[in-house]
């Protein structure tokens, strides 16, 4: 057993999340239509909640008629209420937060295999957890990262780039019948490793909990000094204060001497590691996060055939103390008055504006209640409710309004009818803000409608050049991006891309910002060793006349700058461009050659983060020098390695090097004057963004406006949905993150089709090809979506080479290639392919690709997707299948084979 209770509501956080993100709500805790604000709640009947900061009831005038609500016992109300008819009735869903208590526990003890250990990490409370974690290597114990060995990792961990692993805890249940969350690590004491890092992360809020703003750290070896994050403080280690205080410490190793304080001074380090030997131990860490629970109030009102007096009920099965608000109203203008005494018991006055009444706990059941006798004359009743923490519940923004008499009650009835609840409420301001973006909103539609009825006439086709076409056709996307943006603030959907199939699709002249011609196929230039020659921009330029006879397009290179870390993903000085893949001078001429053979260029532009040149005066690397010389405001303020005085991030953080403040000023001037000079110094025709999760897409879309590149493509990595290890058929949210991102750029930029590349993982390495396609018969990946911002990819520097930290499937990457080469996207061959015994299948499928026209919005009709294969047609003019399993395409068309390999097929029509 872990702990001995659940969780608990609380009135204050305990612990507060790394990062607070835009959020999307889970489905399960709260609905995702509107963005949640703390300061008042809302309801209505159709289940649309939205949180506004309003005041919580419309006072219009300060004259406060004296009017008169008589009340009777209980019990004479309900006799009198069973005794009438009902002739208005509504229940309206009630949607608050509340601050739940829980623990995380981390527990050291035995595995299985006694002659190895097991690191436990848990959580009591709801949520998607993920352990976002690394390693300590005893060499190295600061605070740098690194990935755990192979042996380490939970089924279902992804790396994140080269330095963490993410790992979803899976549920269980403890002795007592708790929900756990929790994820368990076999370590191996014999592997060099010091500490284990983490953080933990909840992926329905998207909150990052660390302790005390730094990580979490496990140490594993009894030399650690605490630097304010270790976890498990051993009571023998007399140079450790106890990182947790006061926090529960139950070690399994119940007798531990005390060290002796001199003699472990003057210990030496490397004596303390041949001494070294575990402990068991169990801590918890309290955490508290907010979720959503689900109630409703109930009205009903009556005419009391005696007194001809109104009378009403409320009910609700909101826990605690619940407070009504309420006053009475004359007529449509809904102004608040108070009526005249007597009133319900433990009614008080509201700044002489209205009432306030303490509902009563009902004598069956849960939830309290009111009865209230109202006067004739009044056209209606409102209120709004207040829980006991000063929480006050509304109805759409506004008071809850009841109408007192049948002819106002039928109307608000007829009303519901259209559109729920909404509309007993009067048009306010949120109704004139939404007419004046729907008025907007249907002038971008009949914009795309006149677009796209200019490019489909019979004239168009043939009096305008193809160039033109495909102008419009950008133009539309554009048009489009603009609308999802709008919608997309308030309903949780994707763009589904209209596909608009021209017979000849030649790629035109022009090209829009950021998006390209639609024909680009994509060549990774580089590896993971490629620094290592000194001389890697010769070697490619050597290489060009190759590729540009293969069928390439478009060349992405590696990292210009002067770097840290010898590939180029650990920048310092941005405009030192002499770096281990060559000198400057080098950098010009392989751009200029590629350009000769007819190749654009993208630079890799690492913008996330930068190495800093000096140290502040505490020791923290946080000063910048070189040509851009910036000081710690250029450092987002909740990177906890780095203490910025930057705002917030944005985005995630990447832990090795400073993250940086992009919503400073000077930050982002300096940005756009770097990429405007690479454009103009180099020659580069567009960028390869790095790490784009860890700042908001629409920096980027800044960034590439200012620099106008003809293709950008962005590495928005997140992790694929698993359930206990096994991938989830269904990654629409994963898609769906990475579609966020391109929207938030104003779609300037394509993003690479992770989604795609997990799902091709898991189809060819368990026979599953059935995952091939989703629940609407579309790809699964951001290509079913949003197919010209998809750059689909099976392999890059990161995910094989010699890093490998997600290899894709062996012996089945040309199925792969297969798939990405034939459908639409923009699709990315990794170097390493090229130059392999890969290399003729390769330029086979791209000849074929060419040779089709197949393009980034070319049309998809999957054929067959089962078990043992997948099979499609694109643009009516290629057939391919991939997997053991047996197809032949069929139909009007005379299909000739065009390419063939193992468990691969591809045909073309004749």
């Amino acid at each position: 057993m872990f702990f001995s209770s659940g969780f608990r509501i609380m009135s204050t956080v305990s612990m507060e999340p790394l990062l607070h993100h835009s959020v999307r709500e889970s489905v399960r805790y709260a609905l995702k239509s509107r963005i949640f604000k703390p300061s008042s709640w809302s309801c209505s009947t159709n289940h649309k909640l939205v949180f506004h900061a309003r005041s919580f009831c419309n006072f219009r005038s300060s004259n406060v008629h004296a009017l008169r609500a008589s009340t009777t016992t209980d019990t004479d109300l309900v006799e009198t209420l069973e005794s009438t008819d009902i002739f208005f009735k509504e229940t309206f869903p009630l949607k608050r937060m509340e601050t739940v208590e829980g623990k995380i526990f981390i527990r050291l003890d035995h595995g299985q295999n006694n002659g190895n250990w097991q690191l436990t990490v848990g959580c009591n409370l709801p949520g998607k957890w993920i352990l976002h974690w690394g390693i300590s290597r005893v060499k190295y114990v600061g605070s740098e990262w690194d990935q755990p060995p192979e042996e380490m990792r939970p089924r279902g961990s992804i790396p994140i780039k080269d330095y963490a692993i993410e790992t979803p805890l899976k549920k269980s249940s403890s002795s007592e019948g708790d929900a756990l969350h929790e994820v368990k690590i076999d370590l191996i004491p014999t592997s060099a490793i010091a500490a284990i890092n983490f953080v933990l992360k909840d992926e329905e809020t998207g909150a990052w909990y660390q302790h005390r703003g730094r990580d979490f750290k496990v140490p594993l070896a009894d030399y650690l000094l605490d630097d304010g994050n270790l976890v498990a403080a051993k009571r023998s280690f007399g140079v450790w204060p106890g990182a947790l205080g006061p926090l529960s410490n139950l070690l399994i190793k119940a007798e531990v001497s005390p060290a002796n304080d001199s003699e472990s001074s003057n210990e030496s380090r490397e004596a303390k590691k041949k001494g070294r030997s575990l402990e068991g131990f169990y801590e918890e860490q309290p955490i508290a996060k907010q979720v959503a629970f689900d109630n409703s109030v109930t009205v009903s009102v009556r005419k009391c055939p005696e007194t001809a007096k109104n009378l009403l009920y409320v009910e609700t099965d909101l826990p605690g103390d619940v407070f009504i608000h309420w006053g009475v109203c004359r007529d449509d203008t809904k102004t608040w008055e108070i009526p005249d005494a007597p009133h319900p018991p433990e009614t008080i006055s509201f700044r002489d504006k209205a009432l306030q009444t303490r509902l009563q706990p009902k004598e069956i059941g849960d939830g309290c209640c009111g009865l209230f006798t109202i006067e004739e004359g009044l056209q209606g009743f409102l209120f709004v409710l207040k829980l006991n923490k000063g929480t006050w519940l509304n109805c759409m923004g506004n008071d809850f309004y009841i109408p007192l008499s049948r002819s106002s009650s039928l109307l608000a009835k007829s009303r519901q009818g259209l559109s729920g609840s909404a509309q007993i409420l009067e048009k306010n301001a949120e109704e004139k803000e939404e007419a004046s973006l729907s008025a907007y909103t249907s002038g971008i539609i009949n914009n795309i409608r006149s677009l796209v009825s200019d490019i489909s006439s019979e004239k168009t086709r043939k009096n305008k050049s193809k160039e033109a076409q495909e102008s419009i056709l950008q133009e539309i996307e554009k048009l489009a991006a603009e609308a999802y943006s709008i919608f997309r603030s308030s309903i949780p959907t994707f763009l589904e891309e209209p596909i608009v199939d021209t017979e000849e699709p030649i790629a035109p002249a022009k090209i829009s910002s950021g998006t390209g011609t639609g024909f680009e196929i994509l060549c990774q230039g580089f590896n993971w060793e490629s620094h290592k020659s000194g001389r890697w921009y010769m070697e490619l330029k050597e290489r060009a006349s190759e590729l540009s006879s293969l069928g390439f397009t478009v060349i992405w290179l590696p990292p210009p700058t002067e770097s840290i870390s010898p590939e180029g993903y650990m920048p310092r000085d941005l405009y030192n461009l002499n770096s281990r893949y060559g000198n400057v001078d080098q950098l010009k001429e392989v751009v200029k050659t590629f350009h000769e053979v007819g190749i654009k260029t993208l630079g890799d532009a690492v913008l996330n983060h930068r190495c800093a040149h000096y140290q502040n005066q505490n020791g923290v690397w946080n000063i910048f020098g070189g040509h851009i010389k910036w000081d710690d405001r250029a450092v987002v303020a909740d990177d906890p390695h780095f203490q910025g005085k930057g705002n917030k991030s944005s985005g995630d953080n990447f832990h090795a090097a400073p993250n940086i403040d992009h919503s400073q000023d000077f930050v982002r001037k300096d940005l756009r004057e770097w990429l405007c000079w690479l454009r103009k110094e180099i020659g580069y025709d567009g960028w390869r963004l790095d790490f784009v999760r860890g700042f908001w897409g629409g920096y980027v879309k800044d960034y590439l406006e200012a620099s106008a590149p003809l293709f950008a493509v962005g590495e928005y990595w997140d992790s694929l949905s698993y359930t206990y290890g096994e991938m989830d058929h269904n990654q629409d949210g994963h898609r769906q993150r990475i579609i966020d991102w391109i929207n938030a750029t104003n779609g300037t930029a394509a993003a690479f089709d992770v989604t795609t590349k997990g799902i091709l993982h898991s189809a060819l390495e368990r026979c599953e090809y059935w995952r091939l396609s989703d629940q609407k018969g579309k790809p699964p990946g951001v290509v079913g979506w949003w197919p010209s911002r998809a750059v689909t990819f099976i392999e890059n520097h990161d995910t094989g080479s010699t890093q490998g930290h997600w290899r894709f499937p062996g012996g089945k990457e040309m199925q792969g290639y297969t798939y990405i080469l034939t459908h639409p996207g923009t699709p990315t061959v990794f170097y390493d392919h090229i130059f392999s015994h890969y290399r003729s299948e390769i330029a086979a499928l791209i000849s074929v690709r060419n040779r089709n026209e197949i393009h980034c919005r070319s049309t998809v009709k999957i054929t067959k997707a089962e078990r043992d294969v997948y099979a499609a047609i694109v643009g009516e003019k290629v057939a391919m299948k991939i997997g053991p399993g047996h197809y032949e395409p069929s139909g009007p068309q005379r299909w000739s084979l065009a390419a063939e390999g193992k468990d691969y097929k591809v045909w073309e029509t004749s």
